[in-house]
């Protein structure tokens, strides 16, 4: 089940957060990630089975809704792998596609796990050393979208 996030979802999407460090966040992040929940969460998805979170992420819109950017996602280490990252990210897709003024998604992650959104569709943009850490490289990519485009199932 994928449902809005909540503030009482804090610690265990702290614990989610710190399962993954650092295979896939640096430590350092951990603030950045308590920042956004507390003031840019406005668009943030749990997914819930039985009661345990599995899985988070979000988005953000700029430019006036022509540009959304995907946000903080994170899948528990036992659930990788399963499908719940895809479903995840095509339901927040789906979400961003109800605004008929979007013309471009951005997902800004990292070395690791860019080559998931590829297979969504997305094209890298660009990439910048050490951008989120020391060994965390920023990986920008960028989905245009058009009136009449799809997105990869």
């Amino acid at each position: 089940m994928i449902r809005p996030y909540t503030p009482t979802d804090n610690e265990f999407l702290l614990e989610l957060l710190r399962c993954n460090t650092p295979a896939f966040f640096a430590p350092s992040e951990e603030q950045d990630f308590v920042e956004y929940l507390a003031h840019h969460a406005q668009f943030y998805f749990v997914v819930e089975e039985a009661g345990k979170i599995l899985g988070s992420g979000g988005f953000n819109w700029f430019d006036d809704g022509r540009i959304a950017r995907i946000s903080w996602d994170i899948i528990h280490p036992d659930f990788q792998g399963k499908g719940i990252g895809k479903e995840l990210t095509l339901f927040r897709l789906n979400e961003i596609r109800k605004n008929p003024a979007v013309r471009l998604i951005v997902v800004r992650t990292t070395q690791l796990v860019f080559p998931f959104y590829q297979k969504l569709g997305f094209s890298l943009e660009k990439t910048e050393k050490d951008f989120w850490a020391e060994g965390f490289d920023l990986y920008q990519l960028k989905l245009e979208i058009s009136a009449h485009s799809g997105i990869k199932q």
